[in-house]
């Protein structure tokens, strides 16, 4: 499933800056900025939005991220005046817009479907990439990370792995990015670190850098070929 992607924020700047930045991270997805008004101004632009939409006709969804709240009224005046098969093809997501920009456009690069980057989008404003962030200060060794508790007992792992990262700026965005498009292959739950290895916020919340240790659990189908595979991505230091 194609699922493509509009920025709508008050500033055309924002707006073609997060466009670029998720595009860094997810190159094959249909990203679309529709941001200031249409002098140039600071605003929203029904105009713009409506052709947006348009611009992203052939993806089977499309789902909006907005800045300010006026933003989404613009939004949702435009879509009042799409035809009906066009609006039930575009989901307005209320997450951040910069985080849940990149984390649905990362879930969209794997293959998922538009709930899938719905829900990607929405845990940029969630508890798990907190979690993560807190278990990671708390925890022992390089970069502080532990794996959390509540991950499931030593039985339950079929795959386990841990290396150390090797990369001059360890695991930000674009190699948590790589990461995650590795993991999303598989047929496994995955966890780096006690957090779902299929995650983008999660993975760069552990603000893990060069030098960490990251532990890579694996159980299902896939679990040795994904912590394998990961364990690999790793070591090459993400081409970086």
């Amino acid at each position: 499933m194609t699922v493509g992607i509009l920025i709508v924020s008050h500033s055309a700047a924002i707006a073609t800056g997060t466009v670029e930045l998720a595009r860094q991270m997810a190159a094959d997805v249909p990203l679309v900025a529709a941001g200031g008004t249409d002098d140039g101004g600071i605003g929203t632009s029904f105009e713009a939005i409506t052709a947006g939409i348009e611009e992203l006709a052939d993806a089977e969804a499309v789902v909006v991220l907005c800045d300010l709240g006026s933003a989404y009224l613009t939004t949702d005046t435009a879509l009042d005046f799409l035809d009906d098969d066009v609006r039930a093809r575009v989901h307005v997501s209320q997450a951040p817009l910069v985080e849940g920009a990149v984390a649905a456009a990362v879930a969209a690069q794997t293959g998922g479907d538009v709930d899938a980057v719905l829900a990607a989008a929405a845990s940029a404003a969630g508890s798990e990439a907190d979690a993560s962030r807190a278990s990671s200060r708390s925890g022992d060794g390089p970069g502080g990370a532990a794996p959390v508790s509540g991950t499931g007992s030593v039985d339950d792992v079929a795959a386990s792995e841990t290396v150390e990262l090797v990369n001059e700026s360890g695991l930000h965005a674009r190699p948590a990015a790589e990461f995650v498009k590795t993991a999303a292959r598989f047929d496994a739950e995955v966890r780096v670190n006690g957090v779902d290895a299929k995650s983008l916020l999660a993975i760069m919340a552990l603000a893990l850098p060069r030098g960490a240790s990251v532990t890579i659990e694996g159980t299902g189908a896939d679990a040795q070929d994904a912590v394998d595979a990961l364990v690999a991505l790793v070591r090459s230091g993400f081409g970086e």
